[in-house]
């Protein structure tokens, strides 16, 4: 049986609000079930920008909802999102196993190494 990949996305009311801890208390879980974890690492330029609230870290994608909720997921938020995306589709398409395409990725582009 292949592994499967596993990835996190994750929202909190404020920029310090447990997004990493919240990625990070998944990890073991993915570990009993035999899971690869795929993180986002260094990906995006925007995970070290410090000038303006903003969600992701090198363990995942995540967005800063603000206190009440109302705060919407902004333009960075949403390239790092991908960008995850992106490298978890590679990794996925990396543990397939020989002449098979995952449905959904006909014709994604995807980087080897």
């Amino acid at each position: 049986m292949m592994s499967k990949p596993a990835g996190v996305f994750t929202c909190t009311n404020s920029q310090h609000g447990g997004q990493e801890t919240t990625i990070m208390t998944m990890v073991p879980y993915f570990a009993h079930l035999g899971m690869v974890y795929v993180p986002l690492g260094y990906a995006s330029p925007h995970i070290n920008q410090v000038g303006e609230v903003l969600g992701g870290s090198p363990w995942g994608a995540s967005a800063v909802a603000g206190p009440d909720g109302s705060r919407k997921v902004n333009e960075k938020e949403a390239e790092i999102a991908e960008v995850q995306g992106r490298r978890f589709a590679e990794v996925a398409a990396k543990l397939m196993p020989e002449n098979v395409v995952p449905p959904g990725m006909a014709g994604v582009e995807t980087q080897t190494a």
